[in-house]
């Protein structure tokens, strides 16, 4: 099965790194994953203490930047923030407030108020948009994706994964284990942040890298991820925050639901539901999604009109379960990764180059051809969150069992120069 067009993967999108983002003299900006505003170190303010048991401190006061930001006085009355008394306090992240002279290291966002963790502020950050319709199970995604990071794929990796901070401890729980991966329960559809507002998942991503001729070194990586409803791409109320988000990021996911493209009925088993109707909602239609991002991402990177964008996009089919066994038996997307902890190359040129031969044979043929126009490095994947079809709104009776969810982020990962990539050997 082969598509029309020239090779849009890996030769060109497949084996160059992205440099790790810097200031001249080796400063670097925090970009706040809260609100994604961006400041140098030495200018992020720090917040008092407070009184603690019999110790001094300043009262709380109103935090109105923190109250504006959450739209609530909720939770908003805390010590005051005081900016670094000078530079040496700044680089080494300790101050004394100048209300009540008690140290603290706690620093905020110089916009919202909210809390930079120091694991953070340390690490290089890299915001990853997770974009994709309605219904592409965007949130089920996430959910899987962490839980192997925590798990299977961090042994491989030797990594860890740590939240930065409580928040998402909670709302990781909440929102997303819980329901999912101890009940069982399909996660309900993305809202909208009008009417449901969301903060971002903050992690710290560990590696501990050996090599034969030199001493194990730990890499570290703070992981944002934020999920989007597809309507507020385009929601007045909401667009100011995602264009920040949108143009902050440093690499993009979409996720593309199988069943919303036109010509994939043929390809799907007999009991999956059939697929919209073309046209019945534009807004919901992959490319218009993808094409709105891009517009948000030129906002940021600008360049010459035609110049494709540097940020790295992984695309995925999510859903491949609902695809017919005999469409994957001899096909590179059945494969399972050989999880050596590095990429194999070979294996994901083959699963770029077959889920284009999709996409063209389900007459989806512009997503690749619109990507490879707009984007430097862009990738296919294909993937199953659930590893099974869902049977009355709970996951199937094998339980979760993830197919390949992992690789567009370790695809990053080699992006980010965090991972070796490697051929077979002989080749």
């Amino acid at each position: 099965m082969t598509g029309p067009g020239p090779r849009a993967g890996l030769a060109r999108a497949g084996l160059a790194r992205v440099p790790l983002p810097g200031l001249p003299g080796g400063r670097r900006e925090v970009t706040c994953p809260y609100c994604f505003a961006s400041a140098e170190p030495r200018r992020i303010p720090f917040r008092c203490r407070g009184r603690a048991g019999r110790q001094q401190g300043c009262a709380p006061v109103l935090d109105e930047a923190l109250a504006a930001y959450t739209g609530s006085t909720a939770g908003a009355s805390l010590p005051p923030v005081f900016d670094p008394p000078d530079r040496r306090a700044a680089q080494a992240g300790r101050a004394d407030c100048p209300g009540c002279g008690r140290p603290t290291g706690n620093r905020v966002c110089p916009r919202c108020h909210n809390p930079l963790p120091p694991a953070y502020r340390d690490s290089p950050g890299r915001i990853v948009a997770l974009v994709g319709a309605k219904n592409a199970g965007k949130s089920t995604y996430i959910a899987v994706l962490l839980h192997e990071l925590m798990n299977r794929v961090g042994t491989e990796l030797d990594a860890s994964l740590v939240a930065c901070d409580d928040r998402t401890i909670e709302r990781y729980k909440r929102d997303f284990a819980r329901p999912l991966l101890e009940d069982r329960r399909l996660l309900p559809t993305t809202a909208s942040a009008a009417t449901s507002p969301r903060e971002p998942l903050v992690y710290l991503l560990t590696r501990t890298r050996r090599s034969r001729f030199a001493r194990a070194r730990n890499e570290s990586l703070a992981l944002v991820l934020f999920d989007t409803a597809g309507e507020d791409l385009r929601s007045r109320e909401v667009t100011d925050l995602h264009l920040r988000y949108l143009e902050a990021a440093d690499a993009v996911i979409f996720l593309v639901d199988p069943l919303e493209l036109p010509g994939a009925r043929p390809g799907l088993r007999d009991a999956v539901p059939a697929p919209r109707v073309p046209g019945e909602d534009p807004d919901s239609e992959p490319l218009n999604v993808i094409a709105r991002v891009t517009d948000a991402l030129r906002g940021r990177h600008g360049g010459r009109p035609g110049e494709p964008l540097p940020v790295p996009v992984a695309v995925a089919l999510t859903k491949m379960d609902a695809l017919r066994p005999d469409l994957l038996r001899q096909s590179a997307l059945h494969r399972t990764r050989t999880g050596a902890g590095v990429l194999d190359l070979d294996d994901r040129d083959a699963v770029h180059e077959q889920v284009r031969a999709l996409l063209h044979d389900w007459q989806a043929g512009q997503l690749d051809t619109y990507l490879g126009q707009q984007y430097a490095d862009h990738a296919f994947f294909a993937l199953s969150a659930l590893g099974g079809v869902p049977e009355d709104g709970r996951v199937g009776a094998g339980g979760v069992r993830p197919h390949r969810a992992e690789d567009p982020l370790l695809w990053l990962l080699y992006r980010f120069g965090m991972l070796d990539g490697v051929r077979p050997e002989g080749e």
